[in-house]
């Protein structure tokens, strides 16, 4: 049973949301910080420049929260920011690239989370979770909700198609030209609804935020354990999401990018690949897998498909069906040596999206010895690994939407 509850969201008017509400800061170039710093006094990049802008680390982890949190004081001093009157659902709907993602923005149980509502597929870091509970406990807030997704359901789609007939509180471009809209669910029916669907869910999923997710939940159960009048019905017990039906969901792959072959040589590579793969040398013709278990390689100025045979590996479980692992299990280990993902210097990753060409150029550079391209993994491979407690190697899915930082606010 999924619990979740509207929220009075902390946002910006209407007028000034597109100069407010920025992407996440790790995908803006230090040039792009710097000219939006110098322009946009409303971008929400100026509350928490201190985590990306103390380069030399003069300031301690705690000064530099401290200071995000005063930021954004400012900002509600200044009535840039404001906190909704009445407890809401917000439906947010992003364009991009022609691709509609639409969904429902609440609050999200940490129970849910503790107690496996909420499924997750990735492994997380001790350190990185701590840092980042530390850092909502400094700052008080969620900006970026986590993504989640559901099974596709009518009564809610029902609901969501009915206000996007209304005029939405907000409508604006970003400056990637993506289109956003946000609605706000203020009628108790319709509240009662949604949370009632959510309530007959016996699982819902973690497509993206894994560590955001961990974190809160640390946090909600630290403030707990300070809290001798705890309720459970407290702000810190939840945290905010974003909640997309499974058929809007968008799972790209990343490509590997190996800076060596551990060794051997091209013809000894190759014979090593053939025990496993029917490979084809397709000379200069790009090649992007079609399905599953298939893979691209570029190798020493030629493509090439990479067919497993599938009498030369065991599937035992949806963790060895993912295309993912079955390329760390039979080359990236055994044949290129690189025994642990997360902190081997001999692999990059780079998302596949709109970058074939990337397979060619990044080895034609000379920085990399040979690439490899994916089968995008399932929204049901997510689900039934997530389902058996498995994880995913690292880098296994990149998903889309991405989400917009400071459209709605989650304080506790």
């Amino acid at each position: 049973m999924a619990n979740i509850k509207p929220f009075r969201a902390v946002r910006a008017n209407k007028d000034i949301v597109s100069l407010v509400s920025s992407r996440s800061f790790d995908f803006y170039t230090n040039e792009e910080v710097d000219e939006i710093l110098a322009t946009n006094p409303y971008s929400f990049l100026n509350i928490i420049k201190p985590t990306f802008r103390d380069i030399d680390g003069d300031l301690t982890a705690e000064q530099r929260f401290n200071e995000v949190k005063g930021n954004y004081l400012k900002f509600k001093e200044q009535k840039i920011f404001l906190r909704e009157e009445i407890s809401c659902f917000y439906i947010y709907k992003k364009i991009k690239n022609g691709i509609t993602y639409c969904g429902i923005i609440a609050a999200t149980s940490t129970d849910d989370y503790k107690n496996d509502v909420i499924k997750k597929h990735e492994n997380t870091i001790k350190s990185r979770k701590n840092l980042f509970k530390n850092y909502l406990k400094s700052v008080g807030f969620n900006a970026e909700p986590v993504l989640l997704t559901y099974p596709d359901n009518d009564a809610i789609s029902q609901i969501m198609n009915v206000y996007q007939k209304t005029e939405p509180e907000y409508s604006f471009n970003s400056s990637q030209n993506n289109s956003n809209f946000l609605w706000l669910i203020t009628n108790k029916d319709d509240i009662d609804v949604i949370k009632k669907e959510f309530q007959k869910m016996k699982s819902i999923y973690i497509a993206d935020g894994h560590h955001r997710s961990a974190s809160s939940f640390l946090l909600s159960q630290e403030l707990k354990s300070l809290n001798p009048n705890h309720t459970g019905l407290e702000d810190y017990n939840f945290f905010m999401s974003y909640l997309i039906p499974e058929s809007s969901l968008k799972i790209s792959s990343f490509n590997r990018f190996i800076k060596d072959l551990n060794g051997l040589s091209k013809d000894e590579f190759l014979d090593k690949l053939n025990k496993t793969f029917k490979i084809k040398n397709l000379g200069q013709r790009v090649y992007t897998p079609s399905k599953k278990h298939h893979f691209s390689m570029y190798l020493d100025g030629d493509y090439y498909s990479l067919y497993l045979k599938k009498s030369t590996y065991k599937i035992e479980n949806p963790l060895s069906d993912l295309d993912a692992q079955l390329l760390f299990d039979t080359v990236l280990k055994p044949i290129l040596g690189i025994k642990n993902l997360k902190n081997s210097n001999k692999i990059e990753y780079k998302p596949a999206i709109n970058l074939d060409n990337k397979l060619k150029s990044e080895v034609d550079s000379g920085k990399f010895k040979v690439s490899f391209g994916l089968f995008p993994a399932s929204v049901n491979q997510l689900k039934t690994i997530a389902d058996a407690n498995l994880k995913m190697p690292p880098k296994s899915t990149y998903i889309e939407p991405k989400l917009r930082s400071a459209l709605t606010l989650y304080e506790f």
